[in-house]
């Protein structure tokens, strides 16, 4: 299994645009062969102190996979292709780290 976060910068004010349109992604992504889990989140101010400022244009998504080979597999789904052209405008960029439980 690998553990996915997709740290995506959206352009001031988009949030919920990108957000909509995020979440109609989801089910076909939790479709997918090797999805375990697959969910968009935001920062939330929590008070503690090590925590650093709230991203407000930024959405994080948290992901596993069964595989490498899956997570290549979703990243090339159609599905995919056809999200990435409804939020290209709204995109500033993407940081992908993919990581492995030890």
């Amino acid at each position: 299994m690998i553990h996915v976060i997709a740290t995506i910068e959206i352009e001031p004010g988009c949030r919920e645009q990108f957000l909509s349109a995020f979440h109609d992604l989801v089910p076909l992504v939790h479709a997918e062969k090797g999805c375990i889990e697959y969910g968009p989140t935001v920062d939330v101010d929590t008070g503690i102190a090590a925590q650093g400022p709230l991203r407000d244009n930024v959405v994080t998504v948290m992901e596993k996979w069964e595989s490498i080979d899956h997570l290549k597999a979703h990243l090339a789904a159609p599905h995919m292709e056809e999200y990435k052209t409804k939020v290209h405008e709204i995109v500033i960029g993407m940081k992908l780290q993919v990581l492995k439980p030890v």
